[in-house]
């Protein structure tokens, strides 16, 4: 009864005048409150933008990877059919070349 003023004679305004106060002071956090809600709103959609992004670039990566590893298995199967025959001279000139390819890269690379 006090909070609503209607108890005892000269306090009801007193209280009505506490109980405004506490509404603002209420109604400043609610706003607050919601400012941070929409803030973590916001940000939680940025954030799955982002993840459907990383989910398709993911994807496009895994299907080159899976085209390079046929392009790769298909070239070890060549050098291993190489290695098989009698032509062990043109396996080691392939082996020297790409030494020296790898030795000048490295050199280039080191100048820089």
């Amino acid at each position: 009864m006090r909070r609503a003023g209607l108890g005892e004679g000269g306090t009801g305004s007193y209280a009505a005048s506490g109980y405004s106060v506490y509404e603002e002071e209420n109604e400043h956090l609610q706003e607050g409150l919601r400012a941070k809600v929409s803030a973590l709103k916001s940000l939680s959609i940025d954030i799955g933008t982002e993840v459907k992004y990383q989910n398709n670039m993911l994807g496009d990566m895994d299907s080159d990877f899976d085209s390079t590893g046929g392009l790769l298995g298909a070239t070890i199967g060549r050098v291993k059919k190489l290695s098989r025959g009698s032509q062990t001279k043109l396996l080691c000139y392939m082996l020297l070349f790409c030494c020296f390819v790898f030795f000048v890269l490295y050199w280039f690379i080191k100048l820089r």
